[in-house]
């Protein structure tokens, strides 16, 4: 018999809060993190807003010497890390450091490392690139940092499915407890890519929304979306087997019941027309649980504001959930922070956490106009009530589809 797995310790990096709390204020206000790119000159770009964290400092979290050997995504997932571990409250000098490992995923790594050595190259030469340039790029480093900074000697994995990253991270984490692997897993995602080619790439593939207003730009479900926008940032969340969080005296937030993937197996960018293979990743989750869809009555969309996405994501809301699926309460927590890429996935299972707990579903921000074909419960206002469960689907270029089903503690 698999292993109980529950939620205890979060931290957040975001466009709206330098830590949970704040996040989660800010997600109950219904502040959105727009605003005009401040790190680099967008005056040729089509894209002139995205989501930056605002305010952080690395030497903040750590070591100023060992921030200084970090690119900007793996100070991220430290600090976020930071936080969940002391948020959880666990003693790592009394656990056995190979029994508590890393999941933290991260679908680019640093853009910013590459193209400043890439300038470097091209006018100094291949001899004058910084030694230090793959360590810094590459993306598992944010699992490696997490792990060399705080000892955690388990298991220690990178999963990168782009935008299904941070589900998939904490997605194996959960695996690796419930299976034996590790007794604690800290799980999630990072991103930071507000940089001249990340915006440019993404624009060129016509993915983000070049509207100008705050107020507009980042519009899920609405009949007027126009694309996603960038955001940066990280969630961490801590993992744990259930007896051994009880063992210790651990705060429970939640517990983690489900975890389903699939693969579309279509299109490099495009969601498959039909749905089926979210459907079918949300219906693995719910079966991993054994808890039938008409229990179910959140789920947090991926939601990115992009016509394919969100068209094609209600199509496989219906195709899992059939006519429950009218039932049904969705929200998009991107309509504040935008799309964190590979961080997406863990910022919004922690919403999910936070939800359930306080019985508070946030509403999707800027959605006032609804679509023809999308005529499902999309949050225009906020919803209170109890929640049992709530589902976080997670859609991935590459055709990559991740769900994951919590639950309140205690059921």
């Amino acid at each position: 018999m698999s292993r109980r797995v529950v939620v205890t310790g979060m931290g957040a990096i975001t466009p709206i809060g330098l830590n949970v709390e704040e996040f989660w204020q800010s997600v109950k206000e219904g502040r959105i993190g727009f605003a005009p790119i401040t790190k680099f000159d967008t005056s040729d770009y089509k894209c002139h807003i995205a989501a930056e964290v605002k305010g952080f400092e690395g030497k903040n979290y750590m070591d100023f010497k060992a921030a200084k050997r970090m690119e900007l995504f793996s100070q991220y997932a430290v600090a976020a890390a930071k936080e969940a571990l002391t948020d959880s409250g666990i003693a790592l000098e009394q656990e056995d450091p190979y029994r508590v490992g890393c999941a933290i995923g991260s679908g680019i790594g640093s853009l910013q490392a590459m193209e400043r050595e890439h300038k470097k190259l091209l006018e100094k030469g291949p001899n004058r690139i910084n030694p230090l340039m793959v360590p810094l790029m590459i993306c598992n480093m944010a699992a490696g940092n997490v792990s060399i900074q705080f000892g955690l000697k388990g298991k220690s994995i990178n999963s990168v499915t782009a935008c299904a990253t941070g589900t998939n991270t904490i997605g194996e984490a959960f695996r690796a407890i419930q299976y034996g692997d590790a007794d604690v897993m800290v799980a999630g995602g990072t991103e930071g890519s507000v940089t001249p080619v990340g915006i440019a790439g993404f624009t060129a593939l016509t993915a983000l929304s070049t509207v100008d207003d705050p107020e507009k730009c980042s519009l899920p479900f609405d009949k007027n979306r126009s694309g996603f926008v960038m955001g940066e940032g990280a969630a961490v969340v801590i993992l744990e087997e259930l007896d051994h969080a009880v063992a210790r005296g651990a705060k429970i937030y939640a517990e983690a019941l489900g975890y389903g993937c699939s693969s579309d197996a279509y299109h490099i960018t495009s969601p498959e027309e039909s749905g089926a293979g979210a459907a079918r990743a949300m219906r693995n989750a719910l079966d991993d649980a054994d808890v039938k869809p008409e229990e179910v009555l959140y789920i947090n969309a991926h939601g990115t504001g992009t016509h394919h996405n969100d068209l094609f994501e209600t199509r496989a809301i219906k195709l899992a959930f059939g006519d429950h699926a009218s039932n049904l309460k969705i929200n998009s927590t991107k309509s504040m922070v935008g799309h964190l890429l590979g961080a997406a996935g863990a910022v919004e299972f922690v919403a999910c956490v936070k939800e359930l707990q306080e019985g508070y579903l946030h509403r999707t921000v800027g959605y006032t106009t609804p679509d023809e074909e999308m005529d499902l419960d999309y949050c225009m206002e906020p919803v209170t009530g109890d929640f049992e469960y709530a589902l976080s689907n997670s859609l991935g270029f590459g055709g990559h589809n991740a769900s994951l089903l919590l639950a309140k503690y205690p059921r």
